[in-house]
């Protein structure tokens, strides 16, 4: 019945079943959630068992650096340590999930491993899960990329990143609400659109629209009459200098990362840890090396050369 409950009913995200706010880990720990996946829907979780189904939903509402171990959990969905152990570790085998560490480095140049458990609303295999490893996931590098990059433009602009490229359609725009604000510099559709053009080089230098407006209503004459060249005039001759080019982001290098068997917690390379299980844990026994025998040819040299040695050796009296 619980399980019934818990996958029909979508809990909102930092809230648990039991009406509690789900703990958060310490800073730097707890749920991370793994780039590129597929937008929510109903079925995400179809293909596992109730339970399991049940628990990856809650997880995966859950936001990043929620405490996702298997004491906290318990004290929050209606199972028990050794249900939720079992539920996470398979989990793991159906790619949801993988366990590991990741080495930072702090501000201070210090540098240390930290404790990671990424979650994955889209399945993935190991291959997948073994790119993210080594940092050579596509949707991560993009992610990384595009942060870097907007971060760079909007320092140097003093723009949001997200914001799109000014068009003609804006330059329009703002010459047509001239007028409501200075009659003397009122447009006609005609003179908006041959004076729109001319806004655009203001805007690619970080020209506000603000500074725009001050820059062709300031200290007009009295009276103008052709509004249309006296702004043509003032665009032309008023055009701030043209920016520092933003330099280019240094290239973002992936963090280390390694995996962690589910069950006994050792680290190993992803090739060696399927469905996040080590061998040994799987029950596989490590195979026996046997040593390859020599050559006989070295077998007779090596004979031969302790006999000379013994042969050398001064015999010792037996006393009498």
């Amino acid at each position: 019945m619980a399980d019934a409950k818990l996958s029909s009913a979508p809990l909102p995200a930092h809230a648990s079943p039991l009406g509690s706010p789900h703990p958060m880990a310490n800073p730097g720990y707890g749920k991370r959630t793994a780039p590129g996946q597929h937008p929510r829907s109903a079925h995400d979780f179809a293909h596992l068992p109730p339970r399991e189904a049940a628990i990856a939903a809650y997880i995966d509402r859950l936001p990043d650096g929620a405490d996702i171990s298997v004491k906290t959990l318990a004290k929050t969905l209606p199972y028990g340590q050794c249900a939720l152990r079992t539920a996470l570790n398979r989990l793991q085998q159906a790619g949801h999930l993988r366990r590991g560490r990741e080495h930072l480095t702090a501000e201070s140049g210090s540098a240390r491993w930290i404790t990671r458990s990424w979650f994955s609303r889209t399945a993935r295999d190991d291959d997948w899960w073994a790119s993210f490893t080594r940092g050579d996931v596509p949707e991560a590098r993009r992610e990384a990329r595009r942060e870097a990059r907007g971060e760079a433009q909007g320092a140097a602009q003093g723009e949001d990143p997200e914001r799109g490229r000014p068009t003609r359609s804006q330059a329009h725009i703002l010459l047509a609400a001239l007028g409501r604000t200075t009659p003397a510099l009122s447009l006609s559709q005609a003179d908006c659109a041959a004076l729109a053009p001319l806004l655009l080089p203001w805007f690619e230098r970080g020209a506000t629209d603000e500074t725009i407006r001050q820059a062709l209503t300031s200290g007009l004459p009295t009276p103008v009459h052709s509004p249309a060249a006296l702004l043509r005039t003032r665009l032309t001759s008023k055009l701030p200098p043209e920016r520092e080019p933003v330099p280019e982001p240094e290239p973002v290098r992936p963090p280390l990362r390694m995996l962690e068997c589910a069950t006994c917690r050792t680290p190993g390379a992803p090739e060696a840890l399927p469905g996040g299980t080590c061998g040994a844990c799987r029950g596989e026994r490590a195979p026996t090396r046997h040593k390859a025998p020599l050559p006989a040819a070295s077998v007779h040299a090596r004979a031969a050369e302790i006999r000379a040695a013994m042969s050398l050796k001064p015999r010792e009296r037996t006393p009498v």
